[in-house]
């Protein structure tokens, strides 16, 4: 079973609170002596209150404003990287209870370009990241790696080439292009130009559709489907750290500190 950091944050909040309380009301008292003086507290009520609060205010800015999260793949090369490690907000597409994931109410929705983390469909617990491509209503269309969407042009222009990208026996580079997703500008990899992949879809009520950046080498909608409305856990905001794990600790390069503070578009 994948541990669910939420969850436990949860019963440790629910149990010393429990504790907390227990010994505010009653345990307390209880500790006077006739001299009316207080004994000692027990080392286990003792921790209870002071982690309480502490556990109380990281599950509130964990489930309700912000929650960390590392890249641990290639598929939204070259906007993130394996490493990088970015700041979700959590109230952007609703605030929902933590665990149960009941919405209490709207915030905003996804919008088409947006890097957002959602649970993946097939198992509804695995974090995914990719961008939106289409949102309820839109008719999408992917040919020859050319986004179209409503019948308009996702128009790219030649950026570069990315060295050893592509998969093979013998890795080939990719091919960088500058993606303007109907006013939303970033840059993509694609590996060679061919009809294969080609996909023409209406994206329905309550469902988003999500590509990789990394076109050729991401798990996305093209092999799963939509992402549904009670899956979405948040928009990604920015890279608030980044680590290359391939290079040493004493490397001067192991740390990308130009990335470091970095928005997503």
């Amino acid at each position: 079973m994948k541990f669910d950091f939420e969850v436990v944050l949860v019963i440790l909040a629910l149990v010393s609170g429990i504790i907390w309380a227990a010994d505010k009301f009653f345990l307390a008292k209880k500790r006077v002596s006739d001299a009316g003086e207080e004994a000692q507290e027990p080392i286990v009520i003792e921790y209870a209150n002071s982690l309480f609060p502490v556990f109380i205010i990281v599950l509130f800015l964990r489930s309700f404003v912000g929650e960390p999260y590392e890249i641990p793949s290639g598929s939204m090369k070259p906007t993130l990287l394996i490493g990088d490690y970015i700041l979700v907000s959590k109230f952007s597409y609703g605030v929902r209870l933590p665990v149960i994931d009941t919405k209490l109410f709207d915030v905003g929705h996804p919008q088409r370009g947006d890097v957002f983390v959602f649970r993946y469909p097939e198992d509804n617990e695995t974090n995914f990241i990719k961008r939106v491509v289409g949102v309820p209503g839109d008719q999408v269309r992917y040919i020859n790696k050319t986004l179209y969407v409503n019948g308009k042009k996702a128009e790219q222009i030649p950026a570069g080439t990315a060295p050893a990208e592509c998969p093979g026996f013998f890795r080939q580079p990719a091919t960088i292009l500058k993606e303007n997703l109907l006013g939303i500008e970033h840059e993509i990899y694609i590996c060679g130009r061919d009809h294969s992949g080609a996909l023409n879809i209406n994206v329905p009520d309550g469902h988003y559709l999500a590509f990789g950046d990394n076109r050729d080498n991401s798990n996305d909608s093209r092999g799963w489907g939509f992402v549904p409305e009670k899956n979405l856990v948040g928009k990604a905001q920015i890279i608030w750290f980044s680590s290359d794990a391939s290079k040493g600790w004493f490397s001067g390069d192991r740390f990308r500190w130009n990335r470091i503070g970095t928005s997503l578009n």
